[in-house]
């Protein structure tokens, strides 16, 4: 019968050593919160428009296009040719 009595107080002993260590961490982080509290980042600036592809046809913008489409036809399992991209927003 001894046995189980101190598996039983083991136990116990056990449950409030969890206890109490979860306590502490509760008071730990409401003082830490009191001390420090959370400021959100300020907000990212606004995103300037993209830029328009120039009369030679060289821009970022074609690179990022063509970049896109090919990601998409590998995607979809078809070839570049196959797909036809109409319409690109940002996000």
């Amino acid at each position: 019968m001894s046995l189980i009595l101190q598996s039983i107080q083991v136990s116990i002993l056990s449950m409030l050593v969890i206890f109490l260590v979860l306590g502490i961490l509760i008071g730990v982080i409401k003082v830490l919160v009191h001390f420090l509290p959370y400021m959100a980042p300020p907000p990212p600036p606004p995103r300037a428009q993209a830029p328009v592809a120039n009369a030679s046809g060289s821009s970022q913008d074609d690179d990022h296009i063509a970049a896109i489409h090919a990601v998409l036809a590998h995607h979809l399992g078809k070839a570049p040719h196959e797909i036809q991209i109409s319409n690109i927003q940002t996000l």
